[in-house]
């Protein structure tokens, strides 16, 4: 999927993104690389996804947020700053680029204040990511991400919070969009340590939402029938993943679900 974005016009007010020293780049490189975590995304049809799935069965079982009716529903606010920063440096492919976002597993009750959430800067160098995030209340989340005040934390916690807290304040960020989706997620067993393969469905957006409980209004993103299909894996995707993949002709693309709804809301 190739993105038309000819209809955004790019803010002037803001700088282009500085260049990383080649030291800064060689040392966040390195943090990343204990990780090396890869994701490759295909866009697939309903029919697609099943067939998959099921040659998958015997390799993975579903991940532990898994369940009888289909998997679990994902509600993130995207932050961004006001001439779309975020948006740009991943439709100019710039190497070194983060993302931030308020990240809630949803279930049969309702996000209340007191409800726990992930805030999260997905960060990725070259073709590696890596997802720094700490979990607190939906009100302590607010507090960080709309009011710029540091809630009570662990200590572990104070490095990312910081960083947070800086993106926030340095493009002044604020709530650009709501993404929603179902997703059934399937995980690699000992053999295959870290590899996830998921598969979302029923992708909505709302774009510039006060907050992350206005779900109402929510637009379709993608037709009903096209299914988001990712492998996510350390170090390597597994030869058996690969010939798989190739038996079922599909083509990897680039696929932002940030960046697909910032340009159906403008």
């Amino acid at each position: 999927m190739q993105y038309d974005q000819s209809h955004i016009a790019r803010a002037t007010c803001q700088p282009s993104p500085k260049r990383i020293s080649l030291a800064c780049m060689s040392s966040l490189s390195h943090e990343i690389r204990k990780f090396n975590r890869f994701e490759l995304k295909y866009l697939i049809s309903l029919p697609q996804a099943k067939a998959l799935q099921h040659a998958l069965h015997p390799f993975l079982q579903p991940d532990d947020h898994g369940n009888a009716q289909g998997g679990y529903f994902i509600r993130s606010l995207y932050y961004d700053s006001a001439d779309y920063r975020c948006y740009w440096e991943k439709i100019d492919g710039i190497p070194f680029r983060r993302k931030l976002r308020i990240r809630y597993y949803e279930d049969e009750s309702e996000l209340s204040d007191e409800r726990r959430v992930f805030v999260e800067i997905k960060q990725r160098v070259d073709k590696t990511t890596q997802k720094r995030r700490v979990t607190m209340p939906y009100a302590d989340a607010r507090l960080l991400c709309d009011r710029r005040q540091i809630p009570e934390h662990a200590s572990s916690d104070a490095g990312t919070l910081n960083e947070i807290y800086g993106l926030l304040a340095q493009y002044d960020m604020r709530p650009a969009c709501i993404v929603r989706y179902r997703r059934q997620a399937l995980m690699g067993d000992d053999l295959d340590l870290g590899l996830r393969v998921t598969f979302d469905t029923e992708l909505q957006y709302r774009a510039h939402p006060d907050e992350m409980t206005q779900t109402q209004d929510l637009l379709p993103m993608l037709p009903a029938d096209q299914v988001v299909m990712e492998i996510k894996a350390n170090e390597r995707v597994p030869y058996w993943l690969t010939e798989l993949i190739a038996a079922h002709n599909l083509r990897a693309i680039r696929l932002s679900k940030y960046c697909r709804a910032i340009e159906l809301s403008l």
